[in-house]
């Protein structure tokens, strides 16, 4: 009987043991945002400040992409010559107080700040499981006057802009050091594509001559963008769809697309700023970590927001699922768009469309991808352009 008893004990250890080791996390959404601006560059705040909005408006995770620099080494801010940056000189002394706050008076009796890095700022406002900072670069290039912006999140070292001999030269050359560096350095990161429709400076063909590019913006908040195109030119959704059908014909990995604000100013808030808040990524992972958030973007477990929640985004290989978390007095509709492998012309059609919290769609043989929008009833509050209402786009799909 003893036996008996010592080999059952001894088999429910092993299964228990058996379940802690096989039993994964369970992941949780992580808000994030991965294009904003300070004073290292053409921002007007301090990184300190800019940490404190977001983390004060329940963003789990931010980067700093500042054009052509990381955050680190000395450098000094001349504070602008105006009421609005002399008041938020002031804002910040009063918050982080004399002792942090390093200031002098340059030849002409001007106010000179010296930036502080991230490694100096990163320990006042980080938290295990609450929120993160992760090292940013807008690597800004061009060709032939055309801005070419692209954002690499958790980069380790600086990347300086790699030129080249046309549009899609450029991009390539540059994603092509960040991957290098990706693969010297074992850490996990990615390059997005920021804004194509800036001036104009991307079109969707540049994008199809890629090879490894996986993230583009297909919202941004700044208001020089054109996120919706014009008569001439297609939106970010129509570029989206129309390199989609490319890759997909190519062989190519999905093209996934963000949300963000890419922030530059924090003391006036209008249609004309570019502000923070406008645009993020929820990003469903284990935890919060640079490279349990990267691995789960790279696998497309993550949507694009401009304020719509979601509840669920599920795919079983056959059908998409999409549950909105609503808020109440607030109507919403979920459309479906794709692309017919007959049809690959006609990219972005509307599959289907539900009115409610709930919609699904299975895919049909001909479907050469999928993807989802949820859009509002409610008013974007200080948008993009004037009449948006929230917005959520899903990452496409493909038949398995």
């Amino acid at each position: 009987m003893q036996n008996l008893t010592l080999v059952s004990c001894l088999l429910l250890l092993t299964f228990s043991c058996k379940q802690q080791r096989t039993d994964a996390p369970e992941k949780q959404w992580y808000k994030g945002n991965l294009h904003t601006h300070s004073y290292w560059s053409d921002g007007d705040d301090y990184p300190e400040m800019i940490m404190d909005w977001y983390k004060s408006h329940d963003y789990d995770f931010i980067v700093l992409s500042d054009h052509n620099v990381l955050a680190k080494g000395e450098k000094w801010k001349r504070i602008p010559k105006s009421p609005v940056h002399e008041g938020a000189f002031e804002k910040y002394l009063e918050q982080f107080g004399e002792a942090w706050v390093e200031h002098r008076e340059d030849s002409a009796g001007r106010t000179e700040v010296r930036l502080k890095t991230l490694e100096e700022y990163r320990p006042l406002f980080e938290e295990e499981g609450k929120f993160l900072i992760i090292q940013s670069e807008e690597i800004s290039d061009s060709f032939e006057q055309k801005p070419l912006h692209m954002n690499v999140t958790n980069i380790q070292q600086k990347i300086e802009p790699q030129g080249g001999t046309s549009v899609a030269d450029v991009l390539q050359r540059n994603l092509d050091k960040v991957k290098a560096q990706r693969t010297e350095t074992g850490v996990s990161m990615f390059l997005h594509i920021n804004h194509p429709n800036f001036v104009w400076a991307i079109s969707p063909e540049d994008i199809i001559q890629l090879e490894g590019e996986r993230f583009f913006e297909v919202y941004n908040g700044h208001p020089l963008v054109h996120n919706y195109g014009d008569s001439l030119r297609p939106s970010m959704e129509a570029l989206w769809d129309k390199v989609q059908v490319a890759y997909r014909q190519d062989g190519k990995p999905l093209l996934y697309g963000l949300a963000v604000d890419d922030a530059h100013n924090y003391h006036v808030f209008n249609e004309k700023s570019s502000n923070p808040g406008r645009g993020w990524v929820m990003v469903k992972a284990k935890d919060l970590s640079a490279a349990a958030l990267i691995e789960a973007m790279e696998a497309g477990e993550f949507y694009a927001s401009t304020g719509v929640t979601l509840d669920a985004v599920q795919f079983d290989g056959q059908q998409l699922e999409v549950r909105v978390a609503a808020e109440e007095g607030i109507a919403y509709t979920i459309q479906f768009f794709g692309t017919k492998k007959t049809t690959p012309e006609k990219y972005g059609m509307l599959l289907h469309e539900v009115k409610g919290t709930r919609g699904t769609y299975k895919l049909q043989e001909d479907d050469l991808y999928v993807r989802a929008k949820v859009i509002s009833s409610k008013p974007k509050q200080n948008p993009y352009q004037i009449g948006d209402k929230e917005v959520a786009w899903t990452q496409p799909v493909v038949k398995r």
